[in-house]
């Protein structure tokens, strides 16, 4: 009797690991733009954590232009009636996919997990439509960074700036000592980046709103933003032959290696230096870009989740959405990837000055009025308009336009693109 007892039991107990197995271990294909070194490292600790779990992940990676090849992808994908199961997705643009009724309501996940509460409103309302979580965030990106590389301003006998007539003339001093004042990427989005920390640090977080955010005629052809594309125009003269179509982590890569001073970027850049085994403080500095100290631009990284009728799917798709505001995870990949946890009671130790730095700044930002979202990576206005501005930008970068006619031709492009 015994016997048959325990070959009951074990009977049983194979049939339910494999029908737990066939419910609920599924497979999340993933499309994000996290491959450079920092990130790749980044990524691969929420796949990790996921398949600890008895899922399994499919990567789809799609490198370049700061999500605009994937997001190029996606739209494919979707028009076919394939989407992936997650995509790596922010901002406004969260709500046009959930427009289309696409995106699986997160609800049940957010309400177990306490995200009304972990996370800060400035958030949460953007991973939202009409009430419901669409969208899963991941961190929080400071992007109007400068990052120095002390022994080329020692070399040089320069000092590292915090206003733009400081700048030039630390640049003109480590030009003539024969290196690279400025690592830059002439790629649109790299443009935009170093644009908006001009005008955020010239002309304020209140002009910037105005300009940048809700996109005002009279603040976008105005003095201070002519005065703001001056400025973005003359560090071109610092900037080498090379820079146009370089990636974003090859100019970091060049201030890593001591060919050239500072680069403008986000804070993704810490990703590289802490990849390379670099410290902060000794071998690179991170400051506010030049008058900018006060004001945080900010970047969301975050993931919208698709509709899925497989359960094991759901099943899968619901364990990233829990995993990625998990504290292991939160902790982990930021320290890695550069950014600030998205969500409260993290702990600090692990992270070095520059992210303690953040997580204040992040903080006197949202109290002061002076926190502002991306216009260059997604953050501020929709993806159409966000187009139209990065063509004047560029334009102008790239040709003889003056300033005045780069603030003019903000309006009408910008009109047309609403």
């Amino acid at each position: 009797m015994n016997f048959k007892l325990l070959a009951k039991t074990m009977a049983v107990l194979i049939l339910f690991c494999v029908f737990s197995t066939s419910t609920f271990a599924g497979q999340v294909e993933v499309l994000h733009w996290w491959t450079s070194g920092g990130e790749a490292k980044s990524v691969a600790i929420l796949k990790g954590l996921l398949e600890k779990e008895g899922h399994s992940w499919k990567d789809m990676a799609v490198a370049g232009g700061a999500g605009e090849n994937a997001m190029t992808v996606l739209k494919t994908r979707a028009m076919a009636g394939n989407p992936p199961t997650a995509a790596q997705v922010k901002g406004p643009a969260i709500q046009e996919w959930a427009r289309e009724g696409l995106l699986a309501n997160l609800d049940p996940v957010a309400k177990k997990e306490n995200w009304d509460k972990l996370v800060p409103s400035v958030v949460t309302d953007i991973m939202k439509y009409q009430g419901h979580y669409v969208a899963v965030p991941v961190n929080v990106h400071k992007i109007n960074w400068m990052w120095c590389n002390p022994s080329v301003f020692i070399k040089a006998k320069a000092k590292i700036p915090t206003t733009w007539a400081e700048f030039e003339t630390a640049a003109k001093k480590i030009k003539a000592a024969g290196f690279i004042p400025v690592a830059f990427g002439g790629q649109a989005w790299q443009e935009a980046t170093v644009f908006e920390s001009v005008v955020i640090g010239q002309a304020g977080a209140a002009f910037y709103k105005k300009a940048l955010v809700d996109t005002e005629p009279g603040a976008l052809n105005s003095p201070q933003m002519i005065k703001a594309l001056k400025t973005f125009k003359m560090i071109k003269k610092y900037t080498d032959k090379n820079a146009p179509g370089r990636d974003w982590n090859m100019a970091t890569s060049m201030v890593i290696k001591g060919e050239a001073a500072m680069q403008f970027m986000g804070d993704w850049a810490k990703g590289e230096f802490t990849a390379a085994g670099k410290n902060p403080g000794t071998d690179y500095v991170a400051i506010p870009a030049p008058e900018s100290a006060g004001t945080y631009l900010f970047n969301i990284d975050s993931f919208i989740m698709f509709k899925q009728k497989d359960k094991s799917a759901q099943q899968a798709q619901n364990a990233m959405a829990r995993l990625i505001l998990g504290k292991k995870f939160q902790e982990v990949f930021n320290v890695n990837k550069g950014s600030i946890p998205v969500r409260s009671g993290i702990a600090k130790a692990s992270f070095d000055d520059i992210a303690l730095r953040s997580m204040d700044e992040f903080a006197a930002a949202a109290a002061n009025g002076t926190l502002m979202p991306s216009m260059a990576h997604g953050m501020a206005v929709y993806p159409a308009v966000q187009g139209a501005i990065y063509d004047v930008v560029t334009e102008f970068y790239n040709s003889d336009m003056t300033a005045k006619e780069a603030a003019a031709k903000f309006v009408t492009t910008i009109a047309a693109a609403k």
